[in-house]
């Protein structure tokens, strides 16, 4: 709900500046009475003010703060580059570019998975938290890919269950450092939160079971393009295990990559995409698989490693 305030400035706040002053009156941080004066929220004697204005003693300081949103909540708003590649009355399966989240997180204000399917109209299951009703599955922020939200309740059920038990292919191709060694390979190492940062994730003894399967694409000079497969589905997975055997994605300055390689090539992000996903539709029993092809940072980046010599 939206509060106004109009207050007159005390003799005390002489000569304060406007931001200063609204945290003193008004017990906010600077940071947020500066955030009001940039919205136009705040007005001195009835004129708009800048937050290093200053104040003077009688004048009439009149404060509009809006409710703030709860970070959780479901915003609907469509959201440019999200493809649909296949929609039924059970599941509609998308292919979600970078720099889009699956759902409302604290921390997070960018666009949304859910966020993007309320704005188009699509209505999904309610079975869930709130903020990821009809998510089965995630891709964070900084990859792209394809992946699944379930419609019908049913769906919801199935394949929870399916990705619980291990029974769904989850396909990615990831563009490492270097060239692994086996070119054929499993890594079973269990994956918790990094000991000395709270958004990063490490191969931890008592973190939980965690299994990558990987093979060789591609060799080539500085990196090796790999198909992997997933038995295990934890936050940051392919990451943390390509970063433990010293083969970071490229890209990934998170995780350990090269930031000369990563200019070379232009990248942003993890060189790390979800090309396929398949397994039994939740309705016909029927084996489905999906695809995405590459998104055009990582196409560029691919062609550019390809080209070094």
């Amino acid at each position: 709900m939206t509060e106004q305030r109009v207050v007159l400035v005390p003799d005390g706040l002489a000569g304060e500046r406007v931001d200063a002053a609204m945290a003193r009156m008004f017990g906010l941080s600077r940071t947020r009475s500066a955030d009001l004066i940039a919205a136009g929220h705040v007005s001195l004697d009835g004129r708009s003010v800048g937050k290093s204005d200053r104040v003077s003693p009688g004048e009439m300081l009149d404060v509009t703060i809006p409710a703030e949103r709860d970070p959780l909540e479901v915003v609907p708003e469509v959201v440019e580059g999200i493809k649909i590649i296949h929609d039924d009355d059970s599941i509609v399966v998308i292919d979600k570019p970078v720099g889009v989240a699956v759902h409302p997180s604290m921390g997070w204000t960018g666009p949304t998975v859910v966020g993007h399917l309320a704005g188009a109209g699509f209505r999904i299951a309610t079975s869930g938290a709130s903020e990821r009703q009809g998510i089965v599955q995630r891709l964070d922020v900084g990859t792209s890919g394809v992946m699944v939200i379930c419609k019908s309740e049913h769906a919801y059920s199935r394949l929870k269950n399916a990705f619980r038990h291990r029974t769904v292919d989850k396909t990615y191709h990831a563009l490492v450092q270097g060239h692994p060694d086996p070119l054929v390979g499993t890594i079973d190492a269990p994956i918790g939160r990094h000991p000395k940062s709270d958004w990063k994730f490490a191969v931890m003894a008592d973190g939980k079971p965690s299994v990558t399967h990987y093979e060789l694409l591609e060799a080539h000079r500085f990196a090796s393009l790999l198909e992997v497969h997933l038995e295990t589905g934890r936050t940051h997975q392919i990451r943390v295990h390509m970063s433990a055997i010293k083969h970071p994605c490229v890209g990934d300055l998170t995780y350990g990559a090269d930031p000369s390689l990563t200019k070379r090539v232009g990248l942003e992000r993890q060189w790390l995409h979800a090309v396929r996903l398949g397994f039994e539709h939740p309705d016909t029993g029927d084996y489905v698989s999906y695809e995405s092809s590459y998104p055009d940072d990582l196409a560029e980046a691919l062609e550019i490693i390809r080209d070094a010599h």
